[in-house]
């Protein structure tokens, strides 16, 4: 079994693949055993015909019929992982893989950590999309109290188990953190690199997801305030 499932979505990222699987590889090979997870989410461009080409050991892919979103794919690459200890990445270069032993030892060090999730501190992106995201994660955080510096990183370290066991739902991973903490987990952040986009279009706008994103904020504080989560005090055999 490996000791680390490295989880890629991807959506018409067929530029971007080979490069990202080349510098996993060179992240990962002299630090932990691990699998490469790739889950095409209904791709129109040629990213499933690349995948197929590779021919690499490590390397596992899953094709959607067509395209559920982010959250849907994530899911699909966790049921799928062969290790307890999952990594998610970014299809699109943005993510830095020299970043995820730096999560690792985080981890490692703090063995109660459930979950470790990447901060890009200098983010490579547009001012309109990097005020826009300050503004929705300070909004969340306000709501959820989940005090999560960057919950919109693809980075992010987490035990499958914990992931399995909360409520899964479209959108589902701008609040992973939240959802951890609900089922009273420890989560902690770690600074990462960000890098610009070179290659391909970026799949998400403004605009496009406000009204989804408002939706998703009501669902979770309704989740937040069912959580049926007890703590034992005495237990015998």
């Amino acid at each position: 079994m490996p000791n680390l499932s490295v989880i890629v979505p991807v959506y018409n990222e067929a530029d971007n693949i080979i490069p990202l699987i080349s510098e996993i590889q060179s992240a990962l090979d002299e630090v932990v055993d691990y699998e490469i997870i790739y889950i095409d989410d209904g791709s129109t461009d040629d990213s499933w015909q690349i995948l197929k080409s590779i021919d690499l050991k490590k390397l596992r892919t899953i094709r959607h019929k067509c395209s559920y979103g982010q959250s849907v794919a994530i899911l699909t690459g966790v049921k799928a992982a062969d290790a307890e200890w999952i990594v998610t990445l970014d299809g699109d270069g943005q993510n830095d893989p020299t970043d995820i032993p730096s999560l690792l030892h985080l981890q490692i060090d703090n063995p109660e950590t459930i979950m470790v999730i990447g901060w890009r501190r200098l983010r490579h992106d547009s001012w309109l999309k990097r005020k826009a995201s300050r503004i929705a994660n300070s909004v969340r955080r306000f709501l959820l109290k989940d005090y999560t510096l960057d919950t919109g990183c693809g980075l992010k370290l987490f035990s499958r188990t914990a992931y399995l066991g909360i409520p899964s739902f479209n959108h589902m991973h701008r609040f992973i953190p939240a959802l951890f903490l609900r089922d009273g987990h420890k989560v902690m952040a770690c600074e990462v690199f960000h890098r610009p986009r070179n290659k391909g279009k970026s799949k998400y706008g403004i605009f496009d997801r406000l009204g989804v994103g408002i939706i998703d904020l009501l669902g979770m504080m309704w989740l937040q305030r069912r959580s049926c989560t007890a703590e034992i005090v005495e237990e015998n055999e």
